[in-house]
């Protein structure tokens, strides 16, 4: 009985770097980042299904000039997650920390030239921002998760409020739902801020994903393991 408490117990432990309120950071500020990428470059930081396929739209147009617009981002995204992956086999358990640091050096460094080289700094470096953190942060304590875009939380979210309605024996119904429901509200109100930001306060626009990245590296710091409220 007691080994059972205790395995149950174990169960419910995440590391800070998976827990909800990181995740949320997350997740509101790859919502704001996509807002502001696609206001100020007309492409999207994180959603590379969306610029894939305008890519695809423009070529069978033969509308080269455009549809390359649509191509820098993509290979910044590639490039992202590669280094990506070969910090987490490099850094091991410090990959999530060391990987929010290289995202907000790279923010710093889009803000700085931006007035020089906006297109190139913007679609590039925040798309590589945008995989950086993709495939560093790809769990939300027991369950993947995205937090640079919204069907995957979505998904989650509505399979998870089936299970509540269809009454499932799971120990934590609510848990699920609640915890991709809050991502989601995370990344619109993200949008909506970067969105409002970008329009109204442009000097101000690239210092707000800064300050969320490293109150999360602050939160990622502590690497005890944190429990789950049921």
């Amino acid at each position: 009985m007691d080994q059972n408490v205790s395995s149950s117990h174990a169960a419910l432990q995440v590391h800070r770097d998976e827990t909800l309120a990181v995740a949320a950071l997350l997740a509101f500020a790859g919502g704001y980042l996509d807002a502001y990428s696609w206001i100020v470059h007309s492409t999207f930081a994180n959603a590379q299904t969306a610029n894939l396929v305008l890519l695809w739209i423009h070529t069978t147009a033969g509308q080269w000039a455009t549809a390359l617009h649509y191509f820098p981002p993509l290979i910044a995204f590639v490039i992202g997650v590669i280094m990506a992956s070969c910090l987490r086999r490099v850094a091991g358990s410090q990959a999530g920390p060391i990987s929010l640091l290289i995202e907000i050096a790279f923010l710093v460094l889009v803000a700085i030239l931006h007035n020089r080289l906006p297109d190139l700094a913007g679609t590039l470096g925040i798309s590589f921002v945008a995989s950086m953190q993709a495939a560093s942060f790809p769990r939300v304590e027991e369950w993947n998760y995205s937090s640079v875009m919204a069907t995957t939380n979505l998904r989650q979210t509505i399979e998870g409020l089936f299970i509540v309605v269809s009454g499932s024996p799971e120990p934590r119904p609510f848990r699920r739902p609640s915890v991709f429901g809050a991502i989601c509200a995370s990344f619109g109100l993200g949008a909506a801020l970067g969105a409002y930001v970008t329009l109204q306060v442009p000097a101000l626009t690239l210092g707000i994903p800064v300050a969320l990245l490293l109150i999360a590296l602050l939160m990622c710091e502590e690497r005890a393991p944190e429990s789950v409220a049921s």
